[in-house]
């Protein structure tokens, strides 16, 4: 009893006590602020940069040799092996090609002013994605009427499955639910019939066809719904091994907004169907997306099995195992996610260190406490006190430190992270400087994600640290001698 009274009476006697309880408060807060803050950026750009990408992306070498002959370049029996698979959901295929914008409709006159722009000339090397999206299969040819009753639920299963099943495409014309009563696009399309051009009054010869370009693209070229474009890129001839240049124009459809940079500047989404017809037919898909009904428990598993039963089959080419040809969206964007998590442990681990100045700052009160209290230590020795229990008591003041500390920092940490957003507004406010540019990460916010797990383990660290510095001043004092003590008194 009596070292709970004794060591909580040294805690509140002594001022100097409350600079190790600040110190721990401030490491424990600083460190489930930032944990927090970085998880919630790692969350968000996990988000961010999958973009439209499903949950994995296969990517047949088509025309290389597999176990049973040539890897085909017709989809069709690869989606089969596909859909039979029932831990898949989706499946469908797209089509890439890389291309140049070489004309901006009625501004064709300043492209050259363009192309000797540092901002502008990197966007006009697109990537052209050409996508199935089954339309009239869902809702027949009167679908543009139905818009209200699409984005409502009602959404009409296809015979075929398409782009909107197996990614997130759809989320990027109409945007998350929790933010579909704004205006998510520019151009309002609807999303089963997304790649329709506005109707060109005067128009003669063959309509072009529709395509949708990125909002970030859209706006940085100042561009139009209804204005043409001119795409040129180049496509092998298989007789003569040449690559003659081919050019197309397309009118702009819409806009799409997946919220990752790279790809709302530098891609294109049109009918795989038109694109593979501007490709003349050499190639009619590049890859097939696939979405699995339980990506976090599954996903390692159904790609280590396809890898497997595709390279049996001969559907994929199975070099290197597959790794290259079967992959998840993860692997596509490893570099960036490993980056940003890299980036919290480092941070958790330069925080880290403001606990251990605590309590080395806790270290230094209890040895001079020890120095001051050696009558008092003498006295409790000669009263009965064992040496353990001189030992306990002084441990306890690190505990109450570590506690209050602990408890506190927690509380304001935690409050911190979840308002972070607020503060960081009102303290631009008060000292009218920037705290957060949100142009740069696209983010209309600062995320941030409270772990109790990483919570409660950051507190018990506070602990384990204020009773690891704690024990040699403790030790010290339960080894003195009490007649040493009572000499001079």
């Amino acid at each position: 009893m009596y070292r709970s009274f004794l060591s909580w009476r040294y805690l509140v006697s002594r001022p100097t006590n409350l600079i190790g309880i600040v110190g721990i408060l401030v490491g424990v807060g600083a460190l489930i602020l930032i944990l927090s803050i970085m998880t919630g950026f790692l969350e968000e750009s996990r988000r961010t940069v999958r973009g439209t990408l499903s949950d994995l992306i296969l990517l047949p070498l088509q025309g290389e040799a597999g176990a049973r002959g040539v890897v085909s370049r017709d989809p069709g029996e690869l989606l089969d092996a596909l859909h039979a698979d029932a831990r898949i959901q989706a499946a469908a295929p797209q089509l890439l090609w890389g291309g140049i914008v070489t004309q901006l409709g009625e501004r064709g006159r300043n492209y050259e002013r363009l192309l000797a722009s540092m901002t502008h000339s990197s966007l006009l090397a697109i990537q052209l994605v050409g996508i199935d999206v089954a339309g009239v299969e869902r809702v027949g040819w009167v679908g543009p009427f139905l818009a209200a009753r699409t984005l409502g639920g009602w959404f009409p299963q296809p015979q075929h499955q398409d782009e909107l099943d197996s990614s997130a495409f759809l989320e990027s014309l109409i945007g998350p639910p929790e933010e579909r009563d704004g205006d998510w696009t520019i151009a309002p399309v609807h999303p089963l019939f997304p790649f329709l051009p506005p109707p060109r009054r005067g128009a003669l010869g063959r309509p072009r066809a529709g395509i949708l370009v990125g909002e970030q693209m859209y706006r940085d070229l100042g561009l139009r719904v209804g204005e043409v474009v001119e795409v040129a890129t180049a496509v092998r001839n298989p007789e003569t091994g040449e690559w003659p240049p081919s050019n197309r124009q397309f009118v702009i459809a819409g806009t799409f907004r997946t919220r990752d940079n790279e790809t709302d500047q530098n891609r294109m989404y049109l009918d795989r169907r038109e694109l593979a017809d501007f490709l003349s037919q050499t190639r009619t898909y590049t890859q097939v997306l696939v979405k699995l009904h339980d990506f976090e428990r599954e996903a390692e598993t159904v790609t280590a099995d396809l890898r497997a039963e595709l390279a049996r089959a001969g559907l994929i080419a199975g070099d290197d195992g597959g790794t290259y040809e079967v992959r998840t969206w993860e692997e596509f964007r490893g570099v960036l996610l490993r980056a940003i998590e890299n980036e919290r442990v480092l941070m958790g681990i330069m925080l880290s260190l403001v606990l251990v100045v605590a309590g080395f700052t806790i270290f230094a009160i209890l040895s001079m406490m020890v120095t001051e209290k050696r009558r008092d230590i003498g006295i409790l020795a000669a009263l009965g006190a064992t040496p353990r229990g001189i030992q306990q008591m002084f441990l306890m003041i690190a505990f109450w430190d570590a506690l209050l500390g602990g408890v506190l920092g927690a509380v304001i940490g935690t409050w911190g992270a979840l308002e972070i957003d607020a503060i960081e507004m009102w303290l631009s406010r008060t000292f009218g400087v920037q705290i957060f540019n949100r142009d740069v990460y696209l983010f209309d916010h600062i995320p941030s994600v409270v772990q109790p797990l990483w919570v409660g383990t950051i507190v018990l660290g506070a602990f384990l640290c204020a009773l690891l510095f704690a024990f040699l001043p403790a030790w010290r004092a339960a080894r003195l001698d009490p007649l040493q003590a009572l000499r001079y008194e």
